[in-house]
C-alpha cells in the first residue's frame, strides 16, 4: 500500500471507542449525538458490521421512502448496524426501539446524528433500550499533543497521586495554534498549518449557510447566524446575558432581531451542538441573591469562536488576555471529552462577592472537582485562593448543616498553559492541560 494512503487510513484512538464499545455490551442500541465532523461515524465503524447513510446522494431518496413507508426494511443487515445520520428519518427511532424489544439482544444498533431531534418527531424515548452518549471534537490527549502523563480518573481515585515534576511539551504558542486549529480529526490528515485551521472556519461557513436552516427546515439568515456566533465569541467564559449579547448583535445596525428570534436562532445553534453553554453550581454556601446563576456562555470547540472571530494563531499572540477566554473553552472541551460517562457534567460557580471556580467537575458518583484555568503562572496564586476559600465556605456550611452535609471537594486543580505539573502546599494541584489525559 502506498505510505500516503495508509496514513490516510489510519484511525485515531478516541476516548469514545470504549465507551461505546461498553454501553453496546449493555443496551440494544446506542446514539451517538455530537457536532458535524467530529468522528461519530468513523468511530462507529470501528464497531459497526455494517451500516446505512441517510445522506448517501445515490440512496437518500429510496432511504427516505423506506423510512416512511416500512422503516424496518432498513434495519435489516449484520450488526451492530450502524444507521448514519438518523435524524433525516426520525420515524427510524422508534423502528429501532420496537427492534430492539422483539429481539431483546444488546449490541443491535449505533445511531449517529449530527444535530439534537425534536421530542415530538418521535413517540418513545427510548428509555432502557437506547442509550444517548455525546461526542466532541478531539482533546489534546486523542490529537497526540497532551503527554497524558496524568490520567484524571487516577487523581480521583488517588489522592496522593505524585504529579511532581511532570511537564508539558506544549508551549503557548503551540496550545494557541491547536486552539485555532480546533480538534476536528480532518486535521490529522494534513500537512500545512494553515490548511488546518481552514477546517473551524469551513465549519462555521457551512453551519451559517446550511446548517441552521436545515436543522428543522426553517429558513434563516446567514447575517444573523454569523452575527450571533460572533457576539457569542466576544462573549465566551463569561455570564453575558441574553439582553447583552442581543445588543451586541444589532449594535453595528446592520442587523435587526427581536429577542424571540434571537433565542430561535441560539435553540438552532444548541441542537447543532454549536453551542454548549455551561451551568452555574450553586451549593447552599451563601444566600441564594449572592450566587449567579445565569449560563457560562460556551462554545463545544475553542475553534468556533476564534472562526467566528476571523481571529489567526499571530493575532492570539499579541492578545493574551483574550486568548485567556478561549483556554477556559479548551479546558472545558477536554474535561468533558475525558468524562463521558453518565452523569457527569461541567458547571462553574461565582458570586457577587467575586468568588469563583471557573469550572466544577461532576462525576456520576458524586465526586468532583473545583477547577480553575488559569494561562500563565502569575495567575495561580489567585486561582489557588479562590478554590481553598471556597472548600472553607464548604466545610463552614457543614459544621451547622450536620444533616445535609455538602461533599468536600475531591481535588482542587489549577489547569494552566505553562509546563510544569506539582501539587502545593495547600493540596491545590497545578497541571498544565496538555499532561491530562482520561
Amino acid at each position: 500500500m502506498h505510505p500516503e494512503i495508509k496514513m490516510i487510513m489510519e484511525y485515531l484512538y478516541r476516548i469514545a471507542d470504549k465507551h461505546l464499545e461498553e454501553r453496546l455490551e449493555a443496551f440494544g442500541a446506542v446514539l451517538i449525538e455530537g457536532p458535524k465532523w467530529c468522528g461519530k461515524t468513523t468511530t462507529a465503524k470501528q464497531l459497526s458490521k455494517s451500516m446505512i447513510s441517510m445522506q448517501d446522494p445515490d440512496m437518500r431518496e429510496e432511504y427516505t421512502i423506506t423510512a416512511a413507508s416500512k422503516p424496518s426494511l432498513l434495519l435489516f443487515g449484520d450488526t451492530p448496524r450502524l444507521i448514519d445520520e438518523w435524524q433525516d428519518a426520525p420515524v427510524i427511532w422508534d423502528a429501532v426501539r420496537t427492534m430492539v424489544d422483539n429481539r431483546q439482544v444488546p449490541g443491535q444498533f449505533i445511531l449517529t446524528g449530527s444535530n439534537a431531534v425534536d421530542k415530538s418527531s418521535i413517540r418513545h424515548s427510548g428509555t432502557g433500550r437506547i442509550s444517548r452518549m455525546k461526542m466532541l471534537p478531539m482533546s489534546l490527549w486523542e490529537s497526540g499533543e497532551s503527554n497524558g502523563k496524568i490520567s484524571l480518573q487516577e487523581l480521583f481515585d488517588n489522592q496522593e497521586l505524585d504529579i511532581d515534576g511532570i511537564a508539558s511539551n506544549m508551549k503557548i504558542e503551540d496550545l494557541i495554534n491547536a486552539a485555532c486549529r480546533g480538534g476536528w480529526p480532518a486535521f490529522a490528515n494534513m500537512r500545512s498549518d494553515k490548511t488546518k485551521l481552514l477546517i473551524a472556519r469551513n465549519y462555521v461557513d457551512t453551519v451559517c449557510r446550511d446548517d441552521i436552516s436545515r436543522v428543522d427546515g426553517v429558513q434563516r439568515d446567514e447575517r444573523i447566524t454569523r452575527s450571533i456566533l460572533r457576539a457569542y465569541a466576544r462573549n465566551i467564559s463569561t455570564l453575558a446575558k441574553n439582553t447583552s449579547l442581543l445588543a451586541d448583535v444589532t449594535a453595528s445596525g446592520e442587523v435587526s432581531l427581536a429577542m424571540s428570534t434571537f433565542e430561535d436562532y441560539v435553540t438552532s445553534l444548541k441542537r447543532l451542538f454549536v453551542i454548549d453553554n455551561i451551568e452555574a453550581w450553586c451549593p447552599a454556601i451563601r444566600s441564594k441573591t449572592a450566587v449567579r446563576s445565569g449560563l457560562k456562555r460556551a462554545f463545544t470547540d475553542p475553534s468556533i469562536a476564534v472562526a467566528a472571530l476571523n481571529l489567526t494563531p499571530q493575532a492570539l499572540m499579541t492578545q493574551l488576555k483574550t486568548f485567556g477566554f478561549i483556554f477556559e473553552q479548551m479546558c472545558a472541551r477536554d474535561l468533558r471529552a475525558y468524562t463521558p460517562d453518565f452523569g457527569s457534567h461541567l458547571s462553574y460557580y461565582r458570586d457577587r462577592y467575586g468568588l469563583e471556580a471557573d469550572l466544577v467537575l461532576h462525576l456520576a458518583d458524586g465526586r468532583y472537582a473545583l477547577i480553575e484555568c488559569k494561562l500563565g503562572s502569575r495567575e495561580i496564586e489567585d486561582g489557588a485562593r479562590h478554590l481553598l476559600e471556597l472548600k472553607r465556605l464548604i466545610l463552614e456550611h457543614n459544621k451547622t448543616e450536620v444533616q445535609v452535609p455538602l461533599r468536600e471537594p475531591d481535588l482542587l486543580i489549577i489547569l494552566t498553559g505553562g509546563s510544569m505539573a506539582y501539587t502545593r502546599t495547600d493540596g491545590v494541584r497545578v497541571i498544565p492541560l496538555a499532561c491530562l489525559k482520561d
